[in-house]
């Protein structure tokens, strides 16, 4: 994806960012000294608020220690696309909250329960990172459904398999498929030391009943419990976009505020 220049669409010809005058050092808490060189991107239209622009910091991830750096940066509220990680930089908004599921204080809601109940018959396979036409396709109808006017519903084959296989980190792709082995759905994510992170999902439109993307993430906080890890990293929640809002309906949420995470609801707020 597209980071630099603010977008979604992957591009074998990235521009370098340019930085921000004296921030080529960053010094963030909770991260060893020295780091790698960060970078903010130019201000552009932001893709989930109309009227607001969006800038990022980004770092590039590269070399034996990207995982274990991504580590601590996810727990700073970055995210990744290809072989950077970001995090929102906007001067004068901060509409983007870094949330997560607390997989230990996780207990399913009714409707969380009937979307577990009708879907039990998809069996899920935490594959390798590599991209196939079959996934492509899925993704493509995806994007053509919800997505129609983003960049990500041009995405070449090379496009899509540079956001699935460009990546330093402990990646995997999981195929969900139904009872007669169609692919349904598709979740690329990252095994960090304390959690997993969903990293971008995709599924079909036409699949029926709904709530593949609810699904797939009830899968993540399964997968989290039987691997002994205490997070599922779901990226930004942002109130004022719909493709984002609903992340604030799962239990047990955690939000980064101030360095910190907390509750996503908090009593007095």
């Amino acid at each position: 994806m597209d980071i630099g220049a603010g977008g979604t669409r992957s591009s074998g010809d990235r521009a370098r960012p340019q930085a921000s005058p004296g921030s080529s050092r960053a010094r963030l808490p909770g991260l060893p000294v020295p780091l790698p060189q960060f970078f903010a991107t130019a201000s552009v239209p932001c893709p989930y608020i109309p009227g607001r622009a969006e800038r990022k910091l980004i770092v590039e991830l590269g070399g034996g220690g990207a995982p274990g750096f991504y580590d601590a940066l996810s727990r700073l509220g970055f995210r990744r696309s290809h072989r950077f990680a970001y995090r929102p930089a906007c001067r004068a908004c901060a509409a983007c909250v870094p949330v997560r599921i607390a997989v230990a204080r996780f207990t399913p809601t009714r409707s969380i329960r009937r979307v577990r109940n009708v879907h039990a018959g998809i069996e899920a396979a935490a594959l390798a990172p590599r991209a196939t036409i079959e996934q492509f396709r899925l993704f493509i109808a995806y994007q053509r459904s919800r997505h129609q006017d983003s960049e990500m519903a041009v995405m070449s084959y090379g496009d899509y398999r540079g956001m699935i296989e460009d990546t330093a980190l402990r990646s995997a792709v999981v195929e969900f498929r139904d009872p007669g082995g169609r692919l349904v759905a598709v979740s690329l994510i990252d095994r960090l030391d304390d959690g997993l992170s969903a990293v971008y999902t995709f599924y079909d439109p036409a699949h029926r009943p709904g709530g593949l993307g609810t699904w797939s993430i009830l899968w993540l906080v399964e997968e989290c419990r039987r691997q002994g890890l205490p997070y599922v990293y779901l990226g930004y929640w942002i109130a004022e976009s719909p493709k984002m809002a609903y992340k604030s309906r799962f239990p047990a949420l955690e939000r980064l505020s101030q360095g910190e995470w907390v509750p996503f609801f908090v009593p007095g707020e």
